[in-house]
C-alpha cells in the first residue's frame, strides 16, 4: 500500500513536506490489497511524484550484494587502473565529469550497456584478471532486475486501463534494447578531491535549489550528480545507506522544494522516465532529481535504466489522447530524442523541445499516434 514516509527530510524541506501531508510514497509490491489495488496505487505514485519506493519487490538480495561488491573492489583500484575502463563516449569509466557539455558532479561512476555482449567486452578492462566474473554478476542483476521493471510497467499499463496492459513492458524486452546500467561511486566529502589529479577533476560545484519564484539560487554545498530527469522509460535505483538523493516536488503551494529521499538500501527506488510521460501525454510526471554530496561515508547506487531499441517511434497511445487532453508532444524515436540529450546540458528539459503547440495538434488525431 501506499504510505508517507515518516523520516525526516532535510530541514530547508521540512515544512513544505510536512504540509504536504507526507514525504515519499511508499508502494508494497508483494500486494497485500490485491493485484487491482496495487496497479493503482502504482499508477498515482507515477502521476502524483513520478517517483516511488518499492519495498518487499521480490528481487533477492544476491544479485545485488555480488554486484556492490565487484563494483566496490573496482572503485578501490589505483586512479590509473580505474580509467583503462574510459573515458567515458559516453559508456565506461568517467570522474567528474557528466556527458559532453560541462557538466560535473562529486563521483566516480561505470556506464554499462546492458545487453550481455556490451558488458562482456566492458569486462575486460574492468576485471582484467576474470573479465567473465564480472559479466556475470553484471548479467545476473540485470535480468532480476529487469523482470522488476517490467512488473511495475505492466502494472502501470493496468492502472491507466490501457488495452494493452504490456505496451511499456513490451519496449524493454526487445532483443534490441538499449538499457543501460549505471553504477556510481560518491567518495566520502572528506576525500572527494583526491579522486585523481586531472585537472577536470578540481572544479568546485554548488547546491542548485528553487526558490519561491521557481528561480535557481546557490547554497553552500557539493552537487554530486546535478538536476536532471532521466531520459528512458523507467530507471530502477538501489543505493547503500548513506543520503544523498533529493528529488524536486511541489508542496501544498505550489511551489517547487526539494525533498531528501531517506535511505533504504532494502528497497528500489523508481523514476518514471520522459520517454514514459512522452508516452502517457503527460498523465505521468518524469521527476527531476540530483545527488548532494556532502555525507562523511561512500555513497554507491545502481541504476537500471529502461530504455527501447533506437528505432522505437515514441508518441502518445491513443487512449491517453482526448478532446480535454490533446496530444502534448509530437511523435519521435528514442534515437532522436537520445542525440537531442546529448546535445543539451544535464538540467534542460528536453521534452519541452518536443512539444506541440496548439497549431500543430490539428494534425495529430488519434490515427497518426496509432
Amino acid at each position: 500500500m501506499v504510505v508517507p514516509s515518516t523520516t525526516p527530510v532535510r530541514q530547508e524541506t521540512a515544512a513544505a513536506a510536512a504540509s504536504r501531508g507526507g514525504g515519499i510514497p511508499t508502494v508494497d509490491m508483494s500486494a497485500p490489497g490485491g493485484r487491482g489495488a496495487l496497479s493503482r496505487q502504482v499508477a498515482r505514485a507515477c502521476a502524483e511524484h513520478g517517483f516511488f519506493r518499492a519495498v518487499s519487490h521480490g528481487v533477492p538480495p544476491g544479485p545485488a550484494a555480488r554486484l556492490d561488491a565487484a563494483t566496490a573492489a573496482f572503485f578501490a583500484l589505483a586512479p590509473h587502473d580505474k580509467q583503462r575502463a574510459g573515458p567515458p563516449s559516453p559508456l565506461g569509466y568517467g570522474c567528474r565529469s557528466i556527458g559532453f557539455n560541462g557538466d560535473a558532479g562529486e563521483l566516480e561512476y561505470l556506464l554499462l550497456h546492458a545487453s550481455p555482449a556490451a558488458v562482456a567486452h566492458r569486462a575486460r578492462s574492468i576485471d582484467t584478471d576474470d573479465p567473465s566474473r564480472f559479466s556475470t554478476v553484471v548479467n545476473d542483476y540485470v535480468g532480476a532486475v529487469r523482470q522488476l521493471a517490467c512488473e511495475i510497467l505492466d502494472l502501470l499499463g493496468e492502472g491507466l486501463g490501457l488495452k494493452d496492459p504490456r505496451s511499456f513492458s513490451k519496449l524493454i524486452t526487445d532483443t534490441d534494447s538499449d538499457s543501460l546500467l549505471r553504477i556510481n561511486h560518491y567518495p566520502p566529502a572528506c576525500t572527494i578531491h583526491k579522486l585523481d589529479h586531472d585537472d577536470q577533476c578540481k572544479m568546485k560545484s554548488i547546491v542548485r535549489t528553487k526558490n519561491g519564484n521557481g528561480l535557481n539560487s546557490s547554497a553552500g554545498a557539493r552537487i554530486g550528480f546535478g538536476e536532471h530527469s532521466d531520459p528512458q522509460i523507467i530507471s530502477l535505483l538501489r543505493a547503500n545507506d548513506v543520503n544523498g538523493l533529493q528529488v524536486l516536488l511541489p508542496n501544498s503551494d505550489g511551489k517547487e522544494v526539494w525533498v531528501q529521499v531517506p535511505a533504504d538500501p532494502s528497497a528500489f527506488f523508481v523514476n518514471v522516465g520522459d520517454l514514459l510521460q512522452a508516452l502517457t501525454n503527460g498523465k505521468l510526471v518524469s521527476v527531476r532529481h540530483r545527488v548532494i554530496a556532502s555525507a562523511c561515508r561512500p555513497r554507491l547506487s545502481t541504476i537500471y535504466f529502461a530504455a527501447p531499441p533506437l528505432h522505437t517511434r515514441i508518441s502518445a497511445l491513443p487512449e491517453t489522447i482526448t478532446a480535454d487532453s490533446p496530444c502534448q508532444y509530437r511523435p519521435f524515436t528514442w534515437a532522436e530524442y537520445k542525440k537531442t540529450m546529448y546535445s543539451l546540458r544535464l538540467s534542460h528539459s528536453r521534452l519541452d523541445l518536443f512539444q506541440v503547440g496548439d497549431d500543430d495538434n490539428s494534425n495529430v488525431d488519434k490515427g497518426e499516434q496509432e
